[in-house]
């Protein structure tokens, strides 16, 4: 499988505090890769690093070959059209309807007509099941649904990888499901994704591969069948904690 995306020595601090050390990975084209670590290990800083909402302090970082952690916030425009965030808590606008909220991006970066718009958004929330919410408010909506707007409005432009921050976070196992259920519909369609997560099952049921942050570093790196069998300690604590 062909790199997507790739990741090289990065480091980042807020003033003293060292959050990255020496970060190195990369994403293929159609893999889904599961972020784990501790709470302030920095998992979704290095989700907002890769598409510039965190300046680096060093290393590079490469989307098709191309350097784009040295970008300008409007260089980075396109990029963020093909490497999109979905937000832990679904980040919606209080004010916008679900339609509009998931329309947003398409009104922003596309010159799609009104009616190509509304068929697109459609066919965003048919995969999330909820396209018969389009003129709910966010506050209409509980939280599991909320966070499946969110997925809709992130992948609404078709990008390649979607960056997912703890999604199933805070979610009974009925709602976890279907964001699951979600996450395999968009693997289907050939996005890539890097999965940020506490919840070791979810990440086993959908991630080809698991990564787990320790001190500012990457400490593994491996399959999921790899990642069941380690031997490792530090790994064996995340497999008996899940």
């Amino acid at each position: 499988m062909k790199k997507i995306l790739e990741i090289k020595n990065l480091v980042k601090s807020f003033k003293d505090k060292e959050i990255h050390k020496d970060i190195s990975f990369d994403l293929k084209a159609g893999e889904t890769i599961g972020l784990l670590g501790p709470s302030g290990t920095g998992k979704s800083v290095l989700l907002r690093s890769i598409i510039g909402l965190e300046e680096i302090d060093q290393g590079e970082i490469y989307f098709h070959g191309k350097r784009i952690d040295l970008l300008t916030e409007e260089e980075l425009y396109p990029i963020r059209t093909k490497i999109s965030y979905a937000f832990q808590n679904g980040a919606l606008f209080d004010s916008d309807t679900v339609f509009e909220n998931v329309a947003y991006p398409l009104f922003e970066h596309t010159k799609l007509s009104e009616k190509e718009i509304e068929l697109k958004v459609v066919e965003s929330l048919k995969i999330v099941n909820l396209e018969n919410s389009l003129e709910l408010m966010p506050s209409d909506l509980s939280g599991g649904m909320q966070k499946r707007v969110g997925l809709a409005r992130a992948m609404v432009l078709d990008p390649e990888i979607l960056l997912y921050d703890e999604p199933t976070a805070g979610l009974d196992p009925s709602n976890i499901e279907t964001v699951v259920e979600v996450i395999r519909k968009f693997k289907a369609k050939g996005i890539s994704g890097i999965f940020v997560t506490h919840d070791i099952p979810t990440a086993k049921k959908i991630c080809d591969r698991i990564l787990i942050l320790k001190s500012g570093k990457i400490a593994f790196n491996g399959s999921v069948e790899e990642f069941e069998n380690s031997t490792d300690t530090y790994v064996q604590t995340f497999l008996s904690g899940q």
